[in-house]
């Protein structure tokens, strides 16, 4: 798994924003607290605030805030706003159909089982982190390891994932 720039430093971001105990958190605040730019950090928020995640307020006591408390949003889709799914079903087979493919369609497209592999791995692991929020992240800092290792079973055993049967011949 990659985790792109984009990704890393937004949620670096919006823990800022999370830990803020004034409310708002200006732009040049934030810049100066993750050693980024103004103008890297004014993009990444117009991506969060486009995705409803954040809101910012003009004005002398303005600045940026999270539309929701940090204990409600999870990582798994604060993640999928700033970056891509790991796997994306619609350009899978185009993208790897081969060289030698016919009319670009993939020579095992009926019989795939790698497909339903990224499928099932992609549910799952937006799913656990989806049971992680910004709020596990401040609070459990000394302890994350084990609490995401409990996520990470719960999630497995407790939820019954979407899985695509698998056929080979």
């Amino acid at each position: 798994m990659k985790i792109t720039a984009q990704e890393e430093y937004g949620l670096r971001c919006v823990l800022r924003l999370a830990k803020a105990e004034s409310g708002a958190v200006t732009l040049p605040e934030v810049a100066a607290a993750e050693g980024l730019s103004v103008p890297y950090v004014a993009k990444l928020m117009s991506v969060l605030r486009n995705a409803g995640m954040v809101d910012s307020v003009r004005g002398r006591a303005g600045g940026y805030h999270l539309t929701r408390p940090a204990e409600e949003i999870g990582l798994g889709s604060l993640l999928l706003t700033l970056g891509e799914p790991l796997f994306e079903e619609t350009e899978y087979c185009q993208k790897h159909a081969g060289s030698e493919a016919p009319n670009g369609v993939c020579k095992n497209h009926s019989t795939c089982t790698l497909k339903s592999l990224w499928q099932t791995l992609e549910h799952w692991l937006r799913h656990t982190l989806d049971q992680i929020t910004l709020a596990d992240l401040i609070q459990h800092e000394g302890r994350l390891p084990e609490l995401l290792r409990e996520r990470l079973a719960a999630a497995v055993l407790d939820d019954e994932p979407q899985l695509v049967t698998l056929t080979v011949k």
